[in-house]
């Protein structure tokens, strides 16, 4: 049956659930799909500046948003234009022929084989991070913090190899600062022009310059030694990426770049964290995940070729990924009508799906709020539609980069449990929604050396 109408809260006469979405973006998100249903219509915004949004929270919804309909469903929304001015037209932002250029002139670099000879440095930057633990005041450690910094230090090396240290202090410094600035705009119904200087735009501008310059100082200098072809690091391959005659330029390297940096380490560090987390809180599965590493690694430091041999630290993993998706909605814009659940979503519209919402759905899920890594033993995942579950987004435009964020996040996790067994220290972690799920306040742990 279809409805000329799609249902939805109300919210307040002046600004409809612009204040709901903007204290508890992902709350409200949940209650809109308990109370109204799978297709869901919000406002936002005062009178003659408001925005609609449909909000799609079943699985074939997202199927049909994501990858069937794909070609309809575009990265033209307000979030997506705000990224691309701050951080470049990379790989996550770009459309057209100039996304299919390229995915084609990046592929190759996020295949497996490649991705496996980065665990090397995968395991370096783990062992030193457990390392430093040991010297925590307590023995207690914020993981969601720590894992940051060991994401941020992974990526950054298989990026820029050898000259890391720059970048790393430039990142830790300039992203919080141009995130925060691109998700304000993207929700604000009213924006200044960027050019204006006001506080934030210039914080914004600075923030951006910061980063773009240590960007193009280190391109140029690899450049300018004329061995961007023969080095084995990221920027390398990206410099030397291409067939034809057809290679990205500076400028294109420079945005390639900063998008990984923003996707590379922020996401899995929520992965990674939340799944410390998780098995602090759950003494019986931490020690299900130390048998299977002490036995399959019996000591040694874990390699790629162990990824296939820790089935059940993966599940923990994906189990972290289903509780705390490290994108927890992600938006489009319709170019055509399309048919939805029953639901006739118009051309034009704003369009999300909400992993927070459609990994706790109870057609899918039983107890959705319980941590039970089980729920991903093939068996399990055969009986499931495929995107009840989507970390990683899906269709044409899921993310390149998860294989190596699988690797990182086993692997980094299994030289954790190596080291030390965890017990909770805040039992509860209130999140929201930035560019990526944040932590509202510290994620504690208390280590004991193994």
């Amino acid at each position: 049956m279809t409805t000329t109408r799609v249902p939805g809260p109300a919210g307040s006469p002046l600004l409809g659930s612009l204040l709901d979405l903007k204290r508890d973006n992902l709350n409200t998100y949940l209650r809109a799909q308990r109370e109204y249903g799978d297709v869901v219509r919000l406002t936002a915004g005062p009178p003659g500046m408001r925005a609609e949004y449909y909000a799609v929270f079943s699985a074939e919804g997202v199927q049909r948003v994501l990858a069937t309909d794909a070609a309809v469903f575009r990265k033209d929304t307000p979030f997506y234009q705000e990224v691309r001015e701050g951080f470049g037209d990379g790989l996550l932002t770009s459309q057209d022929d100039v996304y299919l250029r390229q995915r084609r002139l990046l592929q190759p670099l996020f295949t497996r084989r490649r991705v496996n000879t980065y665990a090397a440095t995968i395991t370096e930057e783990a062992a030193t991070a457990a390392a430093r633990w040991r010297d925590a005041p307590g023995g207690v450690v914020d993981v969601v913090e720590e894992s940051t910094r060991f994401t941020l230090r992974t990526v950054a090396r298989i990026l820029f190899g050898s000259d890391v240290d720059e970048a790393i202090e430039v990142v830790r410094r300039a992203f919080p600062v141009l995130a925060g600035h691109v998700l304000g705009r993207s929700f604000s119904p009213v924006k200044t022009p960027r050019g204006w200087p006001t506080p934030a735009n210039r914080r914004a501008e600075e923030a951006r310059r910061a980063l773009y310059e240590v960007c193009d100082r280190i391109i140029a200098e690899r450049d300018a030694r004329g061995a961007a072809g023969e080095r084995d690091d990221l920027l390398g391959l990206l410099r030397a990426a291409g067939e034809d005659g057809d290679h990205l330029d500076a400028a294109e390297v420079r945005d390639q770049v900063l998008i990984f940096l923003l996707a590379g380490h922020e996401t899995t560090a929520t992965s990674v964290g939340f799944a410390l987390h998780l098995l602090a809180r759950h003494p019986e599965v931490q020690e299900r995940a130390f048998a299977e590493v002490d036995t399959v690694l019996g000591g040694r430091p874990p390699g790629a070729d162990d990824l296939d041999a820790l089935p059940y630290l993966t599940r923990v993993l994906k189990e972290a990924m289903r509780l705390y998706p490290a994108a927890p909605s992600v938006g489009r814009r319709s170019t055509a009508e399309v048919l939805i659940d029953g639901h006739r979503v118009p051309a034009g519209s704003n369009v999300l799906v909400s992993a927070w919402v459609t990994h706790r759905h109870p057609s899918y899920w039983k107890d959705p709020e319980v941590f039970d890594p089980d729920r991903f033993t093939p068996e399990a995942e055969a009986g499931r539609p495929r995107y009840a579950y989507f970390p990683f987004g899906g269709g044409p435009r899921a993310c390149v980069g998860q294989q190596f964020s699988m690797l990182e996040s086993v692997l980094g996790l299994a030289v954790v449990l190596q080291a030390y067994r965890l017990e909770a220290v805040d039992t509860e972690v209130p999140v929201s929604r930035g560019i990526t799920l944040l932590a509202k306040g510290p994620v504690r742990c208390r280590l004991t050396a193994r």
